[in-house]
């Protein structure tokens, strides 16, 4: 069930990145004065829009369909005042709100993020599954190519919710589909994987690919 609902979630999250593209303009995150950084070197809040903050990232795990994805929007608008605490709600230990924190950060489209990401400390337990997939897009989302084996990885999942996400990420990246389709039967969807593996076989090695771990 939490499966399921991290997929549903993300499906949603993914459809409103879109929205967020402009995000760096938000007057809430465009003081008049010059801003004060956190020792992480992000700009804070005001002190109205950091009880805003926090009175959302309290609310968070409480919310569910669309009012969830309603809050992954708003972190996402408010931009590099919120990266902080959106950090450390990817860290958090319910999967469901780390996945939304990971979905807003994505949706910032702010390339800054990658190394944070990177950066974040998780057990080894959670460095499997559809958080990792999960990872994977917000990665991406922001330029860090070198998962895109994660999300080829994730179109052999079992749960067509997942390939479709992970197939949305894909194509949103680099523009290619392969000609999968996430429902058609298993060895039309093997073919089209090959398919998938080759192309990134025929680039791994491009310098001006991020290539992390």
């Amino acid at each position: 069930m939490m499966k399921s609902s991290i997929a549903k979630l993300t499906l949603g999250a993914i459809g409103v990145a879109g929205l967020c593209a402009g995000c760096a303009s938000n007057p809430a995150s465009a003081p008049s004065t010059a801003p004060q950084k956190s020792e992480s070197g992000w700009i804070q809040p005001s002190p109205v829009l950091r009880q805003q903050i926090e009175d959302e990232a309290e609310r968070l795990p409480w919310t569910h369909g669309f009012e969830r994805l309603e809050q992954i929007r708003w972190f996402a608008s408010v931009g590099e005042p919120g990266y902080d605490t959106l950090l450390r709600l990817a860290s958090d230990p319910r999967d469901d709100v780390a996945a939304s924190a990971l979905a807003a950060l994505g949706a910032t489209l702010d390339k800054r993020l990658v190394q944070a990401i990177h950066d974040l400390q998780w057990t080894p337990e959670r460095l499997q599954g559809d958080l990792v997939l999960e990872r994977a897009r917000a990665l991406v989302r922001l330029g860090d190519w070198g998962q895109i084996p994660e999300l080829i990885a994730g179109l052999e999942d079992e749960r067509v919710y997942t390939r479709s996400l992970c197939l949305e990420a894909l194509t949103d990246a680099t523009r290619e589909t392969h000609d999968f389709d996430p429902r058609a039967d298993e060895d039309t969807r093997k073919r089209a994987v090959d398919r998938w593996k080759r192309w990134w076989d025929a680039r791994a090695g491009d310098s001006l690919l991020s290539r992390r771990s």
